[in-house]
């Protein structure tokens, strides 16, 4: 079952301006909270992408994982995911996680959320 969001269009999200764009550095993340929604902000050699901060294993955070290159590595059990959208890459996972639109307004990182 996938969660991912990116293919929605903009009358089916709400955009949400979560912070600069030159706030966050490459390779840097930010932690959000968007109504009933935890998501991580990552920005990858200039692009931003927002998934779920939820590992589909044990529902544990991704927030803490390392990252490398596009994936994020769960900190609990080792299960990888692509920040670009949401894919599992590796076991113990075999679930994909939530992947959210991200764009970037008059400086303002903003990040979709279904409606």
């Amino acid at each position: 079952m996938t969660f991912s969001y990116t293919h929605l269009g903009p009358k089916e999200v709400d955009f949400v301006a979560v912070a600069a764009a030159d706030e966050l550095d490459n390779g840097q993340r930010l932690f959000i909270e968007i109504d009933d929604y935890s998501i991580l902000v990552f920005n990858i050699a200039g692009e931003f992408f927002a998934i779920g901060d939820v590992c589909s294993h044990d529902n544990g955070p991704l927030g803490d994982g390392e990252l490398d290159g596009n994936e994020v590595i769960c900190p609990r059990h080792g299960a990888r995911f692509d920040v670009r959208n949401g894919e599992v890459k590796s076991l113990p996972a075999v679930v994909d996680i939530p992947a959210y639109p991200v764009r970037v307004v008059d400086g303002q990182i903003e990040v979709g959320i279904p409606v």
